[in-house]
This record gives C-alpha cells, sequence and structure tokens, in this order.
C-alpha cells in the first residue's frame, strides 16, 4: 500500500486518466484520502500527506495542484459549502490534541478558526452555510452537541447529558506535557495524573498507560475513547501512584514521519518513548524508577508484552490485554502496510513480536483475553503461555474470559479484569500491600 492514485473515468470508451498520485516509502495513511469535485465540476479536492501533514490541495482541469492549507498540523473531515467557495474542516493548529473547525476560502486567504470549543469530534455544515452542528468533548464531558456560527456570532450549547452524580465528583484533569525526546526532535506528547501536590523527599511508583490502536491518538482535549482507564488513572493516583498516557512514536495527529517511525520495526520507537516518559518522570516529578508498572489492551498489550520483554530492568510488572503475540498471525490487511509480508520480510514479523522475546520476562506479567476475541485471537495469548511454560516462567498469569470478544462488554469482566491490575501493580509496585 505505497501507492495512491486517483484518476478520472470517461465513461464514453473506459479510460482513465491519472490526476493525482500519492507515493510513500512506508505506507499511504487509511486516513486522509477524502477528494471530490467543487460544484464547477472542473476542479478536483483532495486530502493528501504529501508535505508531511495532511493538507488539503486542489487540482484544476490542466491537472495543476495547489495547496489550499500548509503547516506542521493536520486537515480532516473536509467539506465544501453549497456555493463552492468555501472549504471547512477539522484542524489541530493550537497544538496536535486541540480540535476546531477551521474555514479556507477556495480562491486565497488566510485559515481561520470557525469553533473555539477545543474537542471538537465532527460537524455538519447547514445548507445555507450559516451554521455548523458540531459534536464535542472535553476529558470529563462526553460527547455533546452545539450549533455554531459560521461567521460572527455566539455558539449555543445545545446538550450536557451528565448527571449531577457525575458533575460532584473531584475528577483528576489530565496535565497535558510534552515529555523530551532522546530520539526525536519533537517532544511526545502525553497525558500526566498526579496529585495536587507532590509530598517533599518522597518517591512516587509509576504505571504508564499504553493505548491501543497503534495508529490512535489519546494526548487531546476530547472525552477519550479510554474513559475507562481514566477513571481508573484517578484510582491510581489516588492510592500513590503517578501515571502517563504517552502519544508513542506510530500515534496519530503528529503528521507522517511520526505516524511511520515503526516501519519495519514495531514496538522499539513506542518501547523508547515509554522509557523517555519514565526518565522525565524520575528526574521531574518525584517518580521512582525502580518502581515501573505497564498496562494497556490490543496494540497497548502487545507494547506492555514488549516492554517486559525488552526493557525488563526498567519494568516490574505489566498487564498485556488482547495483545498480539506474534504478528504472522494477525490480519494481513492491517500488518502488511507496517511490515510488508511474512514471506518477503521475515526479519521485519520476527523483531515486532513479543514472542521471541520471552525469555526475557523477569518482572510480574498478566495477560488477560476474551476467548471469543475476533480481532486478535485468543490463540496468541496460548501460544504465549504455552512459549512461557516451555522457557520455565514462573512469574505470570492467564485470565481467561469466556464470554468476551476483544472489546469487553460484561461489566463483570470489567470489574475483574482491573480487579488484577490494580492488584498487580499493588504487590509489585508497593510491597505490603
Amino acid at each position: 500500500n505505497k501507492d495512491r492514485w486517483i484518476a478520472g473515468l470517461d465513461a464514453s470508451n473506459t479510460t482513465l486518466t491519472p490526476m493525482h498520485r500519492l507515493t510513500d516509502p512506508a505506507w499511504i495513511n487509511w486516513n486522509f484520502n477524502d477528494f471530490g469535485w467543487l460544484p464547477d465540476n472542473r476542479t478536483l479536492w483532495l486530502l493528501s500527506e504529501e508535505s508531511g501533514y495532511s493538507q488539503l490541495y486542489t487540482v484544476n482541469a490542466r491537472g495543476k495542484l495547489k495547496a489550499l492549507t500548509q503547516g506542521q498540523w493536520e486537515a480532516s473531515q473536509p467539506q465544501v459549502s453549497a456555493d463552492g467557495q468555501r472549504f471547512y474542516f477539522l484542524c489541530n493548529r493550537a497544538w496536535p490534541g486541540d480540535y476546531e473547525v477551521c474555514a479556507k476560502d477556495v480562491r486565497g486567504g488566510k485559515v481561520r478558526e470557525v469553533t473555539a470549543l477545543d474537542g471538537v469530534e465532527s460537524f455538519s455544515l447547514s445548507p445555507d452555510g450559516a451554521f455548523l452542528l458540531v459534536s464535542y468533548s472535553h476529558s470529563y464531558l462526553p460527547t455533546q452537541l452545539a450549533v455554531v456560527p459560521t461567521q460572527a456570532g455566539t455558539p449555543r450549547l445545545l446538550t450536557d447529558t451528565r448527571s449531577a452524580a457525575f458533575k460532584a465528583i473531584d475528577w483528576i484533569e489530565p496535565r497535558i506535557e510534552q515529555v523530551p525526546s532522546t530520539h526525536t526532535k519533537a517532544p511526545i506528547w502525553s497525558k500526566f495524573y498526579a496529585p495536587k501536590t507532590l509530598e517533599p523527599g518522597k518517591k512516587y511508583p509509576i504505571v504508564l498507560f499504553v493505548h491501543g490502536a497503534g495508529y490512535t491518538q489519546n494526548t487531546h482535549a476530547r472525552y477519550p475513547y479510554y474513559f475507562r482507564e481514566q477513571m481508573f488513572h484517578n484510582l491510581l493516583v489516588q492510592q500513590g501512584y503517578l501515571v502517563l498516557d504517552m502519544d508513542y512514536r506510530a500515534s496519530e495527529g503528529y503528521g507522517r514521519d511520526w505516524r511511520t517511525a515503526i516501519y519495519r520495526h514495531m514496538g522499539e520507537p513506542e518501547l523508547q518513548d515509554l522509557i523517555d516518559g519514565i526518565d522525565w518522570l524520575v528526574a521531574q516529578h518525584q517518580g521512582d524508577g525502580e518502581r515501573v508498572g505497564v498496562y494497556g489492551g490490543s496494540y497497548g498489550g502487545f507494547m506492555s508484552l514488549m516492554a517486559m520483554f525488552k526493557a525488563p530492568d526498567r519494568f516490574l510488572a505489566g498487564a498485556a490485554l488482547r495483545p498480539v503475540t506474534d504478528w504472522t498471525q494477525y490480519n494481513h490487511e492491517y500488518t502488511s502496510n507496517i511490515l510488508n509480508t511474512p514471506e518477503l520480510d521475515p526479519e521485519a514479523y520476527r523483531q515486532s513480536s513479543p514472542i521471541f522475546f520471552a525469555d526475557g520476562l523477569k518482572g510480574n506479567l498478566l495477560i488477560a483475553h476474551g476467548m471469543m476475541d475476533d480481532n486478535v485471537f485468543f490463540q496468541d495469548s496460548v501460544r504465549l503461555a504455552q512459549r512461557l511454560i516451555e522457557l520455565k516462567k514462573e512469574n505470570w498469569e492467564l485470565a481467561s474470559y469466556p464470554l468476551e470478544r476483544h472489546g469487553f462488554v460484561e461489566a463483570d469482566a470489567w470489574l475483574d479484569e482491573y480487579r488484577r491490575i490494580f492488584k498487580l501493580f499493588q504487590r509489585s509496585l508497593k510491597p505490603g500491600h
């Protein structure tokens, strides 16, 4: 998946005319592939990452490409006004996790923010182009609706679905931090959960949360997809932990180079970033580098295994939830982009698969997996369990959930899983508890 062609079709003689080609030596992003015609039916518009970030372009009848937007930020979800004079799209210009609706005239001018809601998720343009219906959220405000004028005017916030009891809780607001990287010039944007004040001279145990999917973004101003984990992080902080949630290399929202940093070697750049996070907490926030735990699900489970197996002296405990253990067993559509194919690039698969590094395990490991998982099959955890048995490792356990798929549904299963994770961290990072 290294090329994307947009071509015109002449229906009268079934000939194709190439109009735009995007090439990437790693792989073409599966986002940012929107395209269409302006109302004049002569001007093609499209999104492309060719500058290093998703930006908006037009192609005229002569095939000339013109950049409508530019910068080290990403444009997404473009919509064209009915008169074809203006584009509306999501942008994260202020900082990578602050999404607003932006506007740009087709004929020129500057990009401007239409909304100031911080956490815009999606929007629809009214037929007359005068208003936007916007869905937005904040860290402890689930998705709500607002109507925003496209020109000057005050937005109308239509909904607030939180209960009085939810609002009354003193939630711990995550601090948005830029963790310095020892491997890139760019910082690692992260969410940091900590007590309001740290006790002088005290060292705090550390928990790193690793988001799933690889290519997703969790350091943002929106209500998190991982809202349960955010609540769990509140509990951990109340129990004396520091929690760091990092948008490691491969995450969404930071441009093409950040996205493709894992090409042919999944698990290595991300682990480097996690270790930078540990060192930052130790240097800046009284973190105890000798008491570090890690957890996450799916891709986060895969990374928890890589951390426990490849950096055993940095991580005392890890919980790998529904983890990929061998990428040759995962779906071809996903892995062939990043690792090519097992037949053509076996080394990429070997150096990216935790099962080949299981001998490195020293700390305490919890593996949790739904037996009906139809995304990352349960066999991944079973094969790893057999490998740990063969290696005579004793400090691990496998929790199996007979009624669960990849995303847990039953409250009992969620509670059991997080109770196990909490107990793992308590006994490993806070001896005596």
